[in-house]
């Protein structure tokens, strides 16, 4: 009987042993926080991960560390948060695309990005603004689609590249709006700005910082907002949806997710003081200053908004034939 005695001390001890090792809401944290990030210094994700860093660090009195993880579109910082224990020490900051576009691109991934990770928070959103070369006689969405119906394949648009964001938005602006533009990749967004300033390339998708001057001193054209509502920051410009292309919406959203099984405690506690944080006027101003708002969703918005992004970009990454093995 003696090894029933033992079984029964050790099913007494269990409970005490796991809550050991997840933390409390009430102690978290007790030491450093990794926030990953899958993109070289300087990016979307490294400024927002250091903003929050310093906020946390300002909050919570624990270093907060910023972890570079430049590497295969993304997916080296995705497998190492996927790994790691569920504890809330280590976050993965990241553009959606990693998580919702990764998976149709590329055939084998070391992570799934519903199993493997809890969202924390979607923070901020970059919409793209749809511009156009002035010789280009439209003056609204509507009006392209037009031209580009009597044009069919002598348009064309700049993306950074096969796969990225930027392609795939012109994608799905080609399947909504029953129209052949044809799409010219470059290595990265400058190149294609440049050649669209030129003329070369008559319209691209593009982030708002870098065109914006342009559009300001009639260099560029801009036509519409990508994202489901207006942009705060520049409120006079409507939505592609609104100008002549009902349903069009992509949205370049930043998510903070955690490990899966990560305490919900804790995942609420993150999402709670990173939105208390990310809602400082301060804060506010900088994410306009590099073409963000701020959105700071509930767990469970962020959560939908990962899901919905996931599904809408299925269609549009088979209908490019993008792959990225």
């Amino acid at each position: 009987m003696r090894w029933r005695t033992c079984i029964a001390a050790c099913a007494l001890l269990l409970p005490s042993v796991v809550n050991a090792q997840a933390p409390a809401a009430g102690a978290y944290p007790t030491k450093p926080i990794r926030l990953i990030s899958p993109y070289a210094a300087g990016g979307g994700s490294d400024t927002l991960a250091r903003i929050i860093g310093q906020k946390l660090l300002e909050s919570w009195g624990q270093p907060v560390v910023v972890d570079n993880r430049p590497s295969s579109g993304g997916n080296l910082g995705a497998e190492l948060v996927a790994k790691a224990a569920p504890d809330g020490y280590t976050l993965f900051v990241t553009p959606s695309a990693v998580l919702t576009i990764n998976p149709h691109l590329y055939a084998k991934l070391r992570y799934d990005s519903f199993k493997d990770f809890t969202p924390v928070i979607a923070a901020t959103n970059s919409p793209y603004f749809l511009v156009v070369h002035p010789k280009i006689p439209a003056t609204s969405v509507k009006e392209l689609i037009a031209y580009a119906k009597t044009n069919a394949g002598k348009m064309n648009y700049s993306s950074s590249g096969n796969g990225s964001s930027t392609h795939l938005a012109g994608v799905l602006f080609n399947t909504l709006a029953g129209v052949d533009i044809v799409h010219i990749p470059y290595k990265g967004a400058a190149p294609a700005i440049v050649d669209l300033l030129a003329g070369n390339i008559q319209m691209r998708f593009s982030s708002v910082v870098p065109v914006l001057p342009h559009i300001r001193n009639g260099r560029l054209r801009g036509l519409g907002m990508s994202s489901a509502k207006r942009y705060s920051p520049m409120p006079e410009v409507p939505t592609i949806a609104e100008s002549g292309l009902p349903g069009y919406v992509v949205e370049s959203f930043y998510v903070i997710v955690a490990p899966a099984a990560t305490p919900r405690s804790v995942v609420s506690k993150l999402n709670s003081e990173i939105a208390r944080k990310l809602k400082d006027p301060e804060i506010n101003t900088r994410m306009a200053a590099d073409g963000a708002e701020v959105i700071a969703a509930s767990v469970e918005d962020s959560a939908k908004m990962l899901r919905d992004d996931y599904h809408r970009w299925a269609k549009p990454v088979k209908d490019s034939g993008a792959r990225a093995d």
